[in-house]
């Protein structure tokens, strides 16, 4: 009884885990230099996030495409202004992404 008891906690805990990271991503945003050249709304340098996610709703492997452009940097997908590379780790850049797609 005691391991069951103890094995539904450790699941309950490992299943909250991962709204809570989705919770986080506004606040990973502002930690990271992107809101230098990006906000929800509207375009600054870069394109707002809100059209990046109609651009891309949809699209079959939106999240690792845009999370790949995140981490390394892209060029020529919102016009001649180069997005550099951003100092996130692979999963700081996934969870970007998919909180970036879930915008409307």
């Amino acid at each position: 009884m005691k391991n069951i008891l103890l094995s539904l906690v450790a699941l309950g805990a490992a299943l909250s885990l991962q709204p809570l990271q989705a919770q986080d991503a506004p606040e990973l945003f502002k930690s990271k230099p992107c809101t230098a050249c990006h906000a929800v709304d509207s375009k600054l340098v870069g394109p707002a996030l809100k059209d990046v996610a109609a651009k891309n709703a949809g699209v079959n492997g939106a999240v690792e495409t845009l999370a790949s452009h995140i981490k390394n940097g892209t060029q020529g997908n919102w016009g001649p202004i180069p997005m550099p590379a951003n100092p996130v780790s692979d999963d700081e850049a996934r969870q970007l992404a998919t909180w970036v797609l879930s915008l409307k």
